[in-house]
């Protein structure tokens, strides 16, 4: 295997982490010690901390946007190839992104295999390809203006399932294993379209999408409340998700998007519940205040992140084998470096993960079977209220990634640097 070319220098690595390996391995130590004495190996749990990944979306590189504007910075990517580099100096520092999703057609490909040699050559690989059905491109034949996968015009319906199937054959060469199906479609109007023949024309165009599939790939079908469309949407809810992905067959999931549900919906028993049904494909992390916000996972509520991750380490202790959930950050970094908050939310999301092993399962088991609520919360509150820095942190070491990445990120210079050979990204609105 060829010699990997990293974006930074390692010395640059190097020299940040003889700063701060000391403190992180007194803090470490301190940290067992203390996990010890509640019967917990501090050293299983880095070893889970260490497997643990989640992938950058291609478009998370960039600084998104809402439909008023968005605010380029210098430096930052406006190709593929750029942002492949960028996703690369995530890796690098935190050693738990090694896979990129790509969208299509946002990211433009020449040479979809030239491109997985050389994200190979940054230590990268690729993760599920995501179509795009709900907004026009340049030169296209029908509009996607009143819905796509679910249009009553069979026309437009039959290109938006080439697309799909298009996503499925550039994927197979990036050496990806799933598609993510998100549409927009729905009304605005009450008697804009039949609800029930809508939902009926997406589960047919589904099927011809699900039928191309290779024997080994998975299709992530994902729900979203509203928005564009904004008093009905086709596949709205997690109840629609898993019906139609039990219609489609075993290789049809449900992906969740956090963002993507009514304000206070209880995101974690949805996840509980996909995963007793063998349908829980995957999640997109981000957080939100008001809606779909898609703000830095755990910037707005970690405990929820917490108790999702709770769910899930208890799924995957009662089915392993099947257990196989596939995990990527979906944020759109509007007033922030996307490198730096990139960084922040893969630590946020794996620190999350990190609290749910510290979770005493035996102990919860026997105050749930008491019916002992207070026994059973404080269980679940001292896990989350473990500090888990140190643990992250000699993870991150051990591999070969930085102590503190977005300390060692500006130490690099690698913005600054990129803003003097890179040109100038475009005024506009909208997600990169």
């Amino acid at each position: 295997m060829a010699e990997l070319k990293l974006p930074l220098a390692q010395e640059v690595v190097e020299t940040h982490n003889r700063v701060h390996r000391d403190a992180v391995a007194e803090d470490y130590q301190a940290l067992g010690r203390k996990l010890a004495r509640r019967a917990t190996d501090i050293d299983a749990i880095g070893r889970k901390v260490a497997d643990f990944s989640v992938a950058i979306p291609s478009w998370g590189a960039g600084v998104g946007g809402t439909r008023f504007s968005r605010f380029p910075i210098p430096g930052e990517p406006t190709n593929v190839h750029e942002k492949i580099a960028d996703c690369a100096v995530v890796q690098q520092l935190c050693r738990i992104t090694p896979l990129v999703s790509t969208h299509f057609p946002w990211d433009r490909i020449d040479d979809p295999a030239a491109l997985r040699e050389e994200a190979a050559g940054l230590g990268l690989g690729f993760d599920a390809v995501n179509s795009n059905t709900f907004e026009d491109q340049s030169g296209q034949p029908f509009s996607y203006r009143y819905g796509s996968l679910s249009a009553t015009d069979s026309a437009v319906r039959e290109q938006a399932i080439a697309h799909n199937i298009d996503c499925i054959r550039i994927g197979e060469k990036l050496g990806s294993k799933a598609l993510t199906v998100w549409v927009g479609d729905g009304t605005n109007f009450p008697g804009q379209q039949s609800q029930r023949a809508s939902l009926d024309r997406y589960i047919e165009s589904a099927k011809t999408i699900y039928a191309a599939l290779p024997a080994d790939w998975r299709m992530l079908i994902e729900h979203k409340l509203y928005e564009p469309a904004f008093y009905s949407t086709v596949i709205s809810d997690w109840g629609t998700n898993i019906m139609v992905a039990k219609e489609l067959g075993i290789q049809a999931q449900c992906l969740v998007d956090l963002g993507h549900h009514a304000p206070n919906v209880n995101i974690e028993q949805i996840v509980a519940r996909l995963a007793r049904f063998g349908k829980l494909g995957g999640f997109h992390f981000n957080d939100s205040k008001y809606g779909d916000d898609d703000l830095d996972a755990g910037a707005i509520n970690p405990h929820q992140l917490f108790l999702v991750f709770n769910e899930l380490v208890e799924a995957e202790a009662a089915d392993p084998k099947a257990f196989r959930p596939a995990y990527m950050i979906d944020e759109s970094h509007n007033i922030t470096d996307p490198i730096e908050s990139l960084l922040a939310s893969a630590e946020a999301i794996v620190a999350a993960f990190a609290r749910a092993l510290l979770v005493d399962r035996s102990a919860l088991a026997e105050a749930q079977a008491k019916d002992d609520v207070m026994a059973a919360f404080r269980i679940l509150r001292q896990a989350y209220d473990t500090d888990v820095s140190s643990i992250l942190a000699m993870a991150r070491l051990t591999a070969g990634g930085a102590a503190d990445p977005i300390s060692a990120y500006r130490q690099s210079g690698w913005r600054s640097l990129k803003a003097k050979e890179r040109k100038p990204s475009k005024l506009g609105s909208g997600i990169v």
